[in-house]
This record gives structure tokens, C-alpha cells and sequence, in this order.
């Protein structure tokens, strides 16, 4: 069927500077450029053309640039360019929109209208290169009391399994399938060096990676891929998976052209046939199904390792959190809606879910309301950018943060929202192993580990500005936040005061 969308792209070609070389041609997965043996010629289809750009940086003679194309309709504040290319794809297709990460629309981002406080006279700041700075932080449950034995020195209150990582930034779960062996095998070897932890998602653990499980987060989610004894044993902390924040209440489904014989062993299903997750996990209906999960699997680890529990952002995510605390969860995982994923349907990704901020915030003074923030840590997700939403999530009441597009990002990503292909360029989102060779382990996690490491200084340097020395001193400290531009409403969500107050 003809296709009445104009490419969202333009490619020009300096024939100058092009030498035919076509090594564009290769390096795109989506068929952007071909090599046109009648006019010795390197041409174009701008149709097929994603943006990602991996052609213009591969280029030796720097002959390629990728332009948006623009394309202008007649303008029309409700029918959008947008809307009008998104309807006559379905006129198209009959069927439903997928896309990769986030969400992209223009909802307001609360991390930008928040700033920290700093010390000046009366507290004075604190110089991170000369005094200690603290950045430790322990994931699990925490009891109301402790209590010591007569000596004083043992401790004679028995403590819930904790987790400690050396920074409060974790690599969120990206399963195996919707992103390769190679950016999975990254992950572990950099959480491993930083001393924190990353998780699996729901695709399983591969063997080869059995010997990172001291810093492994592993997923028991809807479809129970990959879910076996040694599985769970292996890894340092287990994650009930309800939801996600790209599509709360969807479950997820990975194309069976991904499903690879390394995968297939890895998830325990045929090669070559879909991956479906159901929606709901059919086991849990109710919070007391939850608290029988949650304790079957603690049972199946001899307690010895923390249970969480993730949700997407919802607007009662505060009603649900306390109920799973109260289910025996004893790390709550909240994924607001510009968490991303590999696919999900893109009318879910815009239009439902809750910004992360406002769940962390409604979250946090509920359980505190009730007296059981203790019992719990907080773990948040969707839209991490950098250091500063790290610090102004741990004011808000966080423990520590999932980042996944940051880190897939470090790893050369361009967020050209094609993850649902399986032709990523870059080699991260897919399972061809001629595409998978693209990311070096050794090189991404080299890049990840500068990340969290530039992340843990920049993190130092903002608490030694406000006159802390650890982030202990920061957690939950909504005193230290200002709001600017947000509404009275927006500043009593979130609990802070407005800048100048």
C-alpha cells in the first residue's frame, strides 16, 4: 500500500567529500543507504531513516549529515503533525502503535523546577576533597528498634536481609532478548566494579553471567522466564515485577525473530516463537496473593536475600505501597511514566501513569503517615538524568534510583525510539549477533563505570555545597528542596516550600 507519510529525515550526501567507501551502507540496519553498482554511486532512502546517526559518526570522510525534514502542515493546534502521521500509520497498518523509551511528550519535568539548598555562613560547607563524604546506602527493611544483648556489643535484634551499595544508582532491569548479551554482560561487570547492583528484568539470567550474582538484581515477573532455583539463588536480591512505568497494566512481548537459540535457553521457551507476559501476574489478585509470593520466595532463599516489589507510578501508588510494605516487601520499586522500554503501545506511554516525582512524594509521607517508612526502602525510576535528580529524588524520600536510558545512553544510544525492531545500529536493542558485536563489554563497561563514578563526585560535591557529609543526612529532608514555577498544589504534593520562603 502507498505510504502518504513524507520521511521524518533527510539525509544529504557531500558528493565531494563521499568516496564510495559504503561503509554507511553496512553500518545501517534499516536500509537508509544502498550502494548502486550501475552509477557507482552511494544512494539514499530517506523513508527508512531513523535518526540515530550511526552513519554520519561512522563516515571517514565526514560526507553525511541527517537533517529533520521540514515537512510543514497547515497549522493547527489540535491536529498536530504528530496526530495527523500517527492516524494514517493506522489507516495503514490496522493495527497498534509501538515505539521504544520513554515518553516524549511536553509534560513538565518536576526535577527541573526543583533546586537545593546550599550552606553559605551559618553552616558552612564542606570541602569533599578533604573531609570523608558518605555515600553508602543499605536496601531493605529496617526494624522500629534495636536492641543490644548485655555485652552491649552483639546485637540482639535480628535484621532483615540488606544490600549495600557504595552508590545510590542502580542499573535498571533491561532483559535478555530486548537488549543484547553484550550490554547485559556491561551492566554486571560495571555494577560489580562500582560496588552496586543491576537487574535482569524478566528475560532471565544468562549462565555466563552467573558469576556477577553478588551484584545481580534477578526479576520474577508475569511470564516467570527464566525462573528456576538456581536463578534465585544466585543473585543478591529477587524483584517481583507488577508494572512499568512505560505501560502500566500492559504486559510485555517480545518478538519471536528476537528469541535466538542463547535466548530461547536463557528464558526456557521455544526459539523463534513470542514472548508474551501476561498483564496481570495470575497469581496475585489481592495484597494478601502478593505477601504469599513474596514469602514463598523468601522461603525459597532461605531468607537471606530482600524481596521488592515494582510498580508503575499510579495515582494510588501511595495506597498500593503501603500495602505491599505491608505484604512483606522489603524494597518498593516505583517507575514513573518516562521510564522506557524496549516496546510498548505508544497511546499507553503518553497517556497513562503518573510523573515519578509526584508518586515518590505521595509515597514517601504515606508511609511515614502510617509509621512503616521503615520497613521498606525506596527505589525510583523514569526519567533519571543525571546527578542532580539523584540528590533531589533522595530529598523527596528516595534510597537510591534505577537509571536505564542514561545507561544505555553511556553506551552509545541515541534514543532513536526504534528498540522494538530489533535493528538497533548501535548493537544494544537486539539480538542479531552480527549487531550484538557492536557493543564491546569491555569498552561499555568501562563507560558505565564513569558514569556512576562522575555521578558519586558530582554527588559529593553537592552535599559538601549544602554542608553534609552524608546522603544519610539528605534522605527524606524535603527542607532542602525549593520549588520554582510549580503551582501551590504542586508544592503541597510534593512537599516542599517555594523558592525565597
Amino acid at each position: 500500500m502507498k505510504t502518504y507519510l513524507p520521511p521524518k529525515f533527510l539525509i544529504e550526501r557531500d558528493r565531494e567529500r563521499c568516496i564510495q567507501c559504503q561503509v554507511c551502507v553496512n553500518q545501517c540496519t534499516f536500509g537508509s543507504h544502498y550502494y548502486d553498482a550501475k552509477d557507482n554511486k552511494v544512494r539514499s532512502r530517506e523513508e527508512n531513516c531513523v535518526g540515530c546517526h550511526r552513519c554520519v559518526i561512522f563516515c571517514p570522510t565526514r560526507a553525511l549529515t541527517i537533517r529533520g525534514n521540514p515537512v510543514d502542515y497547515r497549522e493547527n493546534y489540535i491536529w498536530r503533525p504528530e496526530v495527523i502521521e500517527d492516524i494514517i500509520k493506522q489507516a495503514e497498518t490496522g493495527g497498534i502503535l509501538l515505539t521504544g523509551m520513554g515518553s516524549d511528550k511536553g509534560y513538565r519535568i518536576y526535577w527541573d523546577h526543583l533546586v537545593l539548598n546550599a550552606s553559605q555562613v551559618t553552616n558552612p560547607s564542606i570541602d569533599p576533597l578533604r573531609e570523608p563524604m558518605e555515600l553508602t546506602t543499605y536496601l531493605g527493611g529496617k526494624p522500629d528498634k534495636v536492641e543490644l544483648d548485655q555485652d552491649s556489643v552483639s546485637l540482639k535484634t535480628e535484621l532483615a536481609p540488606q544490600v549495600k551499595i557504595e552508590v545510590p544508582v542502580l542499573f535498571a532491569a533491561m532483559s535478555y532478548g530486548a537488549v543484547s548479551i553484550n550490554v547485559h554482560e556491561s551492566l554486571a561487570r560495571a555494577a560489580t566494579e562500582m560496588g552496586t547492583l543491576w537487574n535482569t528484568g524478566e528475560g532471565g539470567l544468562h549462565p555466563k553471567l552467573y558469576q556477577y550474582g553478588n551484584n545481580t538484581i534477578v526479576q520474577v515477573a508475569s511470564g516467570r522466564f527464566g525462573v528456576h532455583p538456581d536463578y534465585l539463588d544466585v543473585a543478591r536480591a529477587i524483584e517481583i515485577k507488577i508494572g512499568q512505568g512505560a505501560k502500566p497494566g500492559i504486559g510485555g512481548h517480545l518478538p519471536g525473530e528476537k528469541v535466538s537459540a542463547e535466548v530461547s535457553m536463557t528464558r526456557m521457551i521455544p526459539q523463534g516463537t513470542d514472548a508474551l507476559s501476561p498483564a496481570p501476574q495470575h497469581d496475585i489478585y489481592s495484597i494478601e496473593d502478593l505477601a504469599q509470593l513474596v514469602y514463598a520466595l523468601k522461603e525459597a532463599t532461605n531468607y537471606t536475600k530482600p524481596v521488592s516489589v515494582k510498580i508503575a507510578a499510579v495515582h494510588n501508588s501511595a495506597a498500593i505501597a503501603s500495602g505491599m510494605v505491608r505484604a512483606g516487601a522489603d524494597i518498593i520499586v516505583l517507575d514513573g511514566f518516562r521510564g522506557a522500554t524496549g516496546a510498548a503501545p505508544k497511546i499507553i506511554r503518553d497517556n497513562v501513569g503518573i510523573p515519578i516525582e509526584m508518586a515518590l512524594a505521595s509515597v514517601d509521607n504515606r508511609l511515614r503517615q502510617e509509621g512503616i517508612r521503615n520497613q521498606a526502602s525506596i527505589v525510583v525510576s523514569g526519567g533519571i538524568r543525571n546527578s542532580g535528580d539523584v540528590a533531589k529524588a533522595i530529598a523527596l524520600g528516595a534510597d537510591a534510583v534505577y537509571i536505564g536510558t542514561a545507561a544505555l545512553i553511556a553506551l552509545g544510544c541515541t534514543v532513536c525510539q526504534q528498540c522494538h525492531t530489533g535493528k538497533c545500529a548501535w548493537g544494544i536493542c537486539t539480538t542479531d549477533l552480527a549487531l550484538t558485536k557492536r557493543v564491546n563489554p569491555d569498552i561499555g563497561a568501562r563507560r558505565l563505570a564513569n558514569l556512576l563514578r562522575g555521578w558519586s563526585l558530582e554527588l559529593k560535591d553537592i552535599l559538601g555545597g549544602m554542608g553534609i557529609n552524608a546522603l544519610e543526612s539528605l534522605r527524606g529532608n524535603r527542607l532542602h528542596l525549593r520549588g520554582v514555577g510549580l503551582t501551590d498544589t504542586e508544592l503541597e504534593i510534593l512537599g516542599v516550600r517555594m523558592a525565597g520562603s
